[in-house]
């Protein structure tokens, strides 16, 4: 099907399908050539994007010899990823009948999914009638992606422009305090956990107070705090499932 047969089939109105020039046959894509092309495009779009964010760490860690270590470099990954990794996996599986293939390259792209591009391409649908996991609703995800996407990096451009311009204001001493945001960030997680789950919290707050106080190297606190506390929330539910088949 091409593309100017499926703009038909779309059950848009009339007057607006008819406002739309025919697209030559030799020009048309059927729907598995623009899967084809998506699939060509994304990858190349998504390693360029990742081998050029790996090349200024690369740069100042190798060629101006500001390598912090790889402990430092292993701790802050496994902390990281003790909160998101589960994500990785979730995310592209969760979202893909949604997004579609063009959609998911995008989405994965520009980042911001579940706050920026999924409600974008859901709005868009609901707005044009386009059922998830159709190609009327891929398209649509693709479009309102785009969209998001643009008006998202102009604002983004003003602000980090004006962000980095007002820490040259700011006096040390407040700079110094930005090294407390990931302890600040567990402590409002465990905060909306411990409102249904008191014990959660209590954990959360015990793990905080060992790492701090105990003989703990700096670099590995932030990750054994947040490890120490899923891993033992997690059996303390597991046995509280066990006493109940019990």
């Amino acid at each position: 099907m091409t593309i100017s047969n499926e703009v038909k089939s779309t059950g848009l109105d009339k007057s607006i399908s008819e406002g739309i020039p025919e697209i030559p046959a030799a020009r048309a894509l059927d729907f598995d050539a623009f899967h084809e092309k998506s699939h060509f495009w994304g990858r190349l779009s998504l390693w360029t994007v990742i081998v050029l964010t790996l090349l200024l760490p690369l740069y100042l860690s190798f060629g101006l010899g500001f390598h912090p270590g790889w402990t430092s470099i292993l701790s802050g990954f496994l902390a990281y990823a003790a909160i998101v990794g589960v994500v990785w996996v979730i995310e592209p599986i969760s979202y893909y009948p949604v997004l579609g293939v063009s959609g998911t390259y995008l989405a994965f792209l520009n980042g911001n999914i579940g706050s920026m591009c999924l409600p974008a391409a859901s709005i868009a649908q609901s707005v044009v009638g386009a059922e998830p996991g159709t190609k009327k609703g891929e398209l649509t995800a693709t479009l309102a992606i785009s969209g998001a996407a643009i008006v998202n990096i102009i604002f983004l451009l003003f602000v980090v422009l004006g962000g980095s311009y007002l820490i040259t204001l700011m006096p040390e001493s407040l700079i110094s305090s930005f090294r407390f945001v990931l302890p600040a960030i567990f402590g409002g997680v465990i905060a909306q956990f411990a409102v249904q789950k008191p014990v959660w919290g209590v954990v959360g707050i015990a793990f905080g107070l060992f790492v701090n106080l105990g003989p703990v190297p700096r670099s590995l606190q932030t990750f054994l705090c947040i490890l120490g506390t899923v891993v033992v929330c997690l059996l303390i539910d597991k046995m509280k499932k066990q006493k109940k088949e019990a």
